[in-house]
């Protein structure tokens, strides 16, 4: 195949070498840096929080969180069953237990009701995530959580950007957490973000992140910490990106129109979904497909050169927190879930391809059922 279409790639040019360049120039390449400072004051800007603290990878994120609020063992989360393993991997870390979720059918994310109906006396979390950059229903969780004296951690790995009633996901919640691996909105390689309100937390986290060092007494370890810090490399990277997130989250949303428009409505596609008080950002432009055509449609996708992914793997179903509890909605959604490429960097032209090569393998398929 002389061209394949990837999922996604990232948006890089001008603007991340020339960042990148003067880091590495300056001899701060490491942990210590402007550009740290510069990136975590600029995605707070951003999303309408007071403190950010830059870290290495969007796992330790939502570790450092839940550690930053005092999570620990004989605590339950409530964690979404439809997403990646790292949510309830990192509730694991802390010696807590993970409760998995149920989804929403209309947006996929997690089902307020199930959030309610498995609090009990070991719950001391709400884990939510907006998955494929479609916002959870935040208002009812919120709500849940003051009632039960709960704290929310928002996971916007796959949402930079996205709105719930008019307001930026990342400023709901007691921690946000975001990602900015490689296929993620704006990336800085590897590397992730926590952001909170409340200047205790931010401060705990900030020493947590720092192997539990003194602020004021270097060297000087209070606490078992974590090594979580980001590099100054990685923050010139994602400096030059939030310039520009603005336009990517505009370009990953005419995809999602084009995609709609190019695969119609009535062939047997189900469209990412966008309710009316949310603003989607299509990290991935998600379908489904009916019940039995899925690896079909991706085995013939790959003949073409188009790149695909499944949806998730619900996590209870996996062997290291597999629960016998059925979780009906993420079941079947996992099981009809297929993403098509759209990276900010995607083409018309390639949008065009995946789409036909997505309706001729519909079309295939039904003449020979």
């Amino acid at each position: 195949m002389s061209h394949r279409i990837p999922i996604a790639r990232p948006d890089l040019g001008k603007e991340e070498l020339e960042k990148v360049d003067e880091a590495v120039r300056s001899g701060w390449v490491s942990s210590k840096g402007p550009f740290v400072d510069e990136f975590e004051k600029g995605l707070s800007k951003y999303i309408g929080v007071r403190h950010a603290l830059a870290v290495s990878n969007g796992t330790v994120a939502l570790h450092l969180a839940l550690a930053g609020l005092g999570i620990g063992s004989g605590d339950e989360v409530l964690v979404p069953s439809l997403t990646f393993v790292a949510v309830a991997n990192a509730v694991a870390y802390t010696g807590a237990k993970p409760v998995f979720i149920d989804s929403h059918p209309d947006y996929w994310c997690i089902d307020p009701a199930g959030i309610k109906e498995n609090i009990t006396r070991r719950t001391k979390a709400v884990l939510l995530v907006h998955l494929y950059g479609h916002p959870c229903d935040i208002r009812p969780i919120l709500e849940i959580a003051h009632d039960n004296d709960l704290y929310v951690i928002e996971d916007c790995a796959e949402a930079h950007g996205a709105e719930y009633k008019g307001k930026k996901v990342g400023s709901f919640g007691d921690v946000s957490c975001f990602s900015f691996y490689g296929n993620k909105i704006i990336t800085t390689g590897e590397g992730g973000m926590c952001l909170t309100n409340n200047r205790d937390v931010a401060e705990k986290m900030r020493i947590l992140k720092d192997h539990g060092m003194n602020p004021k007494k270097r060297y000087w370890h209070d606490v078992v910490g974590f090594n979580y810090r980001m590099t100054n490399l990685q923050a010139a990277l994602g400096v030059a990106q939030l310039k520009k997130i603005s336009r990517l989250v505009e370009r990953k949303r005419e995809i999602a129109k084009r995609y709609r428009e190019l695969l119609g409505e009535d062939n047997g596609v189900t469209h990412a979904p966008e309710m009316p008080w949310a603003r989607n950002v299509y990290w991935l432009y998600s379908i489904l497909l009916d019940a039995g055509l899925r690896e079909k449609i991706i085995n013939a996708l790959d003949l073409q050169g188009v790149e695909t992914r499944p949806f998730f793997y619900p996590v209870h179903t996996m062997p290291p927190h597999k629960r016998s509890s059925r979780l009906p909605t993420a079941e079947r959604l996992s099981a009809r879930g297929i993403n098509l490429p759209s990276g900010p960097k995607i083409g018309d032209e390639e949008v065009y391809t995946a789409a036909s090569s997505v309706r001729k393998a519909l079309k295939s398929l039904r003449s020979k059922a």
